[in-house]
């Protein structure tokens, strides 16, 4: 019989098919997998579309290609599903010491250890086969992220700023929708990356607000606790960079108007966050979070608009 405690964690989605319509033995490796969380491969397919959308401006063309954009969709929650199922795996005794990740699949034995490497297996072989419809240069620019992705979960050991390392991996996608188009990389798609680098550590920031009194007894580091009071500050500085570093992008591909009009849209969307982020408020930090796809897709939106005309 399932746990009650665990049939849905607290920053899941409320009344997700997941928990509500997926066979009950099915249930913990769709939580291993976050789906019940969507927001999470939202975060890592918007810098795919995005890339994909400034390759589309840069190269003439009338909009993103549909194909590469299923195809980073589908990517996006296959390695999503595999990093937070490896995360887990390496964090198995840290997540039993913080409330909001004790009832994980793992820790709270949903899942055995054998269960879960062979279910990341699966999920790895999903993206392989994604990875494999690009053109070569894509596919080894693809295959570039996995040390940055497996060095990710040991960083909150020792490392007071583990988000630049998960920007590092999670803005991967920033670089391979140019790759795709292009079949090799330029400044463009590097800025595009490294701004996407900077909105992560951001947001994340805002994220690991929930947990920052569970992290310090566990002793877990991160942005949240090194910013410290200056929280606002911290997060205020990476949403700056974003703009910048994106602004820079836009320039160096030659993109139009509506293209600034839509990343202005995203500035406005990212300061409205930084003014009302509260330190303590964990629930207010996690909406705040979740806004982020919303001002992603706006910006998207913007570019095909600006492709099409």
């Amino acid at each position: 019989m399932e746990r009650p405690a665990a049939s849905s964690l607290p920053d899941a989605v409320r009344g997700h098919w997941a928990d509500r319509w997926a066979p009950v033995g099915l249930r913990p490796y769709l939580r291993l997998a976050r789906i019940e969380r969507p927001i999470g491969w939202w975060l890592l397919l918007l810098p795919c579309w995005w890339s994909t959308a400034l390759a589309a401006l840069a190269k003439g063309q009338p909009w993103p290609d549909p194909l590469h954009c299923v195809l980073f969709l589908i990517g996006a929650v296959a390695m999503r599903g595999a990093g937070c199922t490896y995360n887990d795996i390496v964090d198995r005794d840290l997540d039993i010491r913080v409330e909001r990740t004790r009832q994980r699949p793992l820790p709270s034995g949903q899942v055995s250890l054998k269960g879960a490497l062979a279910f990341l297996g699966l999920q790895a072989l999903i993206g392989l086969l994604v990875l494999l419809q690009f053109n070569g240069f894509a596919i080894a620019t693809g295959f570039g992220s996995l040390g940055v992705v497996a060095l990710y979960p040991f960083m909150k050991r020792f490392f007071w700023m583990p988000q630049i390392v998960l920007g590092l991996a999670f803005s991967w996608g920033a670089l391979m929708g140019w790759a795709a188009v292009f079949d090799s990389l330029s400044l463009a798609p590097v800025l595009l990356y490294f701004a996407s680098v900077a909105w992560v550590v951001g947001y994340d920031t805002i994220y690991a607000l929930q947990d920052i009194e569970d992290d310090e007894i566990a002793g877990i580091k991160s942005s949240a606790r090194f910013f410290g009071e200056r929280v606002k500050m911290g997060v205020g500085l990476c949403y700056v960079l974003t703009i910048a570093l994106m602004a820079a992008a836009f320039r160096q591909a030659d993109v139009g108007i509506v293209s600034f009009i839509g990343l202005g849209i995203f500035a406005l969307h990212l300061g409205w966050q930084v003014t009302r982020l509260d330190r303590s408020d964990g629930a207010g930090a996690l909406r705040l979070f979740r806004s982020n796809r919303d001002a992603g897709l706006i910006l998207f939106a913007a570019m095909i608009v600006d492709a099409l005309i």
